[in-house]
């Protein structure tokens, strides 16, 4: 995200708009990569319980999706702009690394979990910031996003052969 922020009348004080254009861009960072990540699993899911797998795999990249959308529309209105160029993914990103010889729906379940998880904790963080901030909005907005990140977390981690 660029340091300099485009005009607008928003009245939230600039120092907050820089914070939290700052924070959206670490979450939609995280985002994309959870897409990508979903993505992966859908695609090269293999197992007895692939179709299963296969929705729900497809469910989270999906909404992953609209978390993005989301979170760079928020961005931009608080005079920011949304990045998720390759060089900046790679910068912010922080969930570990698609393993892709690990395609069995356990082991698929396993690192979908995983950054669900991890997306989720940096959600709940910036939500701490938001309203530290005074941002109701967007402190809503990340809000809105953590609930349906557990959601999906439970959803996914329900498929775990060891029962977690």
């Amino acid at each position: 995200m660029n340091a300099a922020l485009s005009p607008t009348r928003n009245d939230l004080p600039d120092a907050t708009r820089l914070e939290m254009t700052r924070r959206l861009d670490e979450v939609l960072a995280g985002v994309t990569q959870l897409g990508l990540h979903a993505r992966m699993a859908h695609w090269n899911v293999r197992g007895p319980h692939f179709q299963q797998l296969h929705e729900l795999f497809d469910q989270v990249y999906q909404q992953a999706g609209e978390w993005a959308d989301l979170l760079a529309e928020r961005a931009v209105q608080l005079g920011g702009t949304a990045d998720v160029r390759l060089e900046t993914l790679a910068a912010r990103g922080d969930l570990p690394a698609w393993r892709i010889d690990h395609r069995d729906g356990a082991a698929s379940v396993e690192q979908l979990a995983a950054a669900l998880a991890a997306v989720a904790a940096r959600v709940r963080a910036a939500i701490a910031a938001a309203e530290q901030a005074g941002d109701a909005g967007t402190a809503d907005l990340f809000t809105e996003i953590s609930r349906a990140a557990d959601k999906l977390l439970w959803f996914v981690e329900a498929h775990a052969h060891d029962g977690r």
